[in-house]
């Protein structure tokens, strides 16, 4: 397994690992161990991977076929993500926050995720590798890495608290949905001491 950067060649492997955790999508069995909440068109994930190069992934040589995507996350700046509303409401929300000690600015950050890794490797250390990687991707263009998880979301905000080492810098709502807001500095990538998947 390798972790890089996705190309559109990756894309029906993306969506593949997409379905089967979106929360629209997943089984009832997988549910309670995390999902995926955020919804991309092809052209927007194109985008992603070929302007904002912010999709990492974890990949599977296949022999003689494309590589099989066992886990992503998307990471770009915030003008990628004006066309949800949920990230037009953290944009206008941000400087109402601090993190370590100083009030958020949107220039100086930019928003990761959606993440997400299949049970096959979870309990590896794949998702910190993965997650590390994404931020090591990052750490030149910008001092703050954001995201957001959905307070109902246990697995996942247990993995971004003690496997990232992200802060939670405060809550918010919108709509019928309670988050955690989370940030991390994006120098944290170079004390990041295991050897990312080779």
């Amino acid at each position: 397994m390798e972790i890089r950067l996705a190309t559109t060649e990756d894309i029906e492997g993306i969506r593949a690992l997409m379905r089967k955790y979106h929360r629209d999508t997943i089984s009832d069995e997988d549910r309670p161990d995390g999902f995926v909440t955020t919804a991309i068109t092809d052209e927007q994930l194109t985008e992603l991977i070929e302007k904002e190069r912010g999709v990492t992934i974890i990949a599977e040589p296949v022999e003689g076929g494309t590589d099989r995507v066992l886990g992503f996350c998307f990471a770009a700046p915030w003008e990628f993500w004006t066309a949800w509303p949920l990230f037009r409401h953290m944009i206008d929300i941000i400087p109402d926050y601090e993190f370590e000690g100083k009030r958020l600015v949107v220039s100086d950050s930019y928003q990761y995720g959606p993440v997400c890794i299949d049970r096959s490797i979870r309990g590896t250390g794949a998702f910190a590798d993965l997650f590390y990687a994404s931020l090591a991707q990052f750490r030149g263009r910008f001092p703050v890495m954001l995201t957001f998880v959905n307070r109902i979301n246990g697995r996942s905000e247990n993995a971004h608290n003690n496997k990232a080492r992200m802060e939670t810098v405060g809550t918010f709502d919108f709509g019928d949905n309670h988050y955690f807001l989370m940030g991390i500095r994006t120098d944290a990538a170079d004390s990041y001491t295991r050897k990312f998947i080779v």
